[in-house]
């Protein structure tokens, strides 16, 4: 009797709830949604069925999870009306991303392997269309979460940003599709970000982004941050920052990006920091980077500014800057555009990444200022030119102290001892 009562106990205490979703169609599914939710907050699996479109008519922020797997095996689909998301958005309650978690412990966001199934659809493009930005929803906010995964997501066409990891510790990100292409050479997908790193201890593997702004974003207080084999189209590359926007003190450390094919992308590897920032990025290493048809295979700048609101700063004396230490940039092999082109984030004239003196064939800018960077490298990088033309620079030697693996200078690329 004894036994029978401790497996009865334990019984009760690892019980584990499989609840689906409720669907009527034409309605918004997402009171049934926040009410299963909120009645199993932990010890459940919170079931969107294969078969199902689901109607996610409304943002929703989850409760604290704990021990709770969201399963998006159906598809779910935003508003397709424009103005109705708009005043979703606008409105007080809303609470900032479409889906938002808000905190908890070994939670899963889980979609399906079936490629027909497990979708979500944003309707983005009919935004892209009108080139509206106003009141524009972030996608997934996966926030304040220990012992995390997100997994096997799907996204179509997303109005703009997709995942966030603000707050999050100990978090797998792994087999995540995002497809933001536009159907319409006119029509750009802008800031569908990819996935947002905050947080620590956080692993990306095996994901793929077709999108119109950074593959991978790293944001001030990152912290142990590895993405490996990814795939990255149409973007902005695998970024740091930006960092110290109006003086902020910035912190980020040990980052690690390896093993991703870069494809017709604005840039593969970047680091960007506001004029005037604050703190630092420390132990930062991109690795065997494939590029095809990137116009900045490597760019490093602490001279960033939003040229949509005004000409650069000015930057005379001795201005206080996000200082950088131990960058690598290891194993890049591929292709770089130099041939005229005007990338669809462009709305500025010159365009918001012209590079003043560039040659357009540079494989690698550094744009540092004096006694602000330590211990910068590049070694192992073989890049052609699509033109078959000399491969570039640009570098001021004045502003770093070490051997960067190549000639410091505005001008050919030289490998150097270091660079081999």
């Amino acid at each position: 009797m004894l036994l029978l009562s401790l497996i009865t106990l334990v019984s009760v205490a690892f019980a584990w709830d499989t609840l689906t979703v409720p669907h009527t169609p034409g309605q918004d599914d997402t009171p049934g949604l926040l009410a299963l939710v909120t009645s199993h907050p932990s010890n459940a699996t919170i079931l969107f069925s294969q078969g199902t479109t689901y109607n996610i008519f409304s943002a929703i922020k989850f409760p604290a999870l704990t021990n709770v797997e969201i399963s998006i095996q159906g598809n779910l689909t935003y508003p397709e009306d424009i103005g109705a998301i708009q005043d979703v958005v606008a409105a007080s309650s809303f609470p900032g991303s479409w889906f938002t978690f808000s905190g908890g412990n070994n939670v899963t966001l889980r979609g399906s392997t079936d490629p027909e199934w497990g979708w979500i659809d944003a309707h983005g493009q009919a935004w892209w269309d009108a080139d509206q930005q106003v009141n524009r929803p972030h996608g997934i906010a996966f926030s304040k979460i220990t012992n995390g995964v997100i997994r096997d997501m799907k996204i179509w066409k997303p109005i703009g940003w997709n995942f966030a990891t603000s707050g999050t510790n100990n978090v797998h990100i792994f087999n995540n599709l995002i497809m933001a292409v536009s159907d319409n050479s006119s029509s750009f997908p802008f800031n569908t970000d990819g996935f947002s790193a905050g947080g620590t201890n956080l692993l990306f593997e095996n994901n793929v982004v077709f999108n119109g702004d950074d593959c991978l974003t790293v944001g001030s207080g990152a912290v142990n941050i590895t993405w490996r084999n990814g795939y990255c189209e149409g973007g902005h590359g695998l970024s740091i920052g930006s960092l110290g926007e109006n003086g902020a003190v910035a912190n980020v450390q040990n980052v690690l990006m390896e093993t991703t094919v870069m494809n017709h992308s604005l840039y593969a590897a970047r680091f960007k920091s506001w004029t005037g920032g604050n703190g630092a990025a420390r132990n930062v290493t991109w690795k065997d980077i494939t590029f095809n048809d990137v116009a900045f295979p490597i760019y490093v700048t602490q001279n960033y500014w939003d040229q949509e609101v005004g000409p650069q700063p000015n930057v005379t004396g001795t201005p206080n800057n996000t200082h950088i230490e131990d960058f690598l940039f290891q194993g890049f092999s591929g292709s770089i555009r130099d041939i005229p082109f005007v990338e669809g984030s462009c709305v500025t004239d010159p365009c918001w990444y012209f590079v003043p003196n560039a040659t357009g064939r540079e494989v690698a800018i550094l744009d540092l200022y004096p006694g602000t960077a330590m211990n910068v490298l590049a070694k192992d990088i073989e890049a052609r030119t699509e033109t078959g033309r000399p491969v570039d620079v640009m570098c001021n030697a004045t502003a770093v102290s070490n051997d960067v693996g190549f000639q410091c200078v505005d001008g050919p690329f030289v490998r150097t001892k270091a660079g081999l």
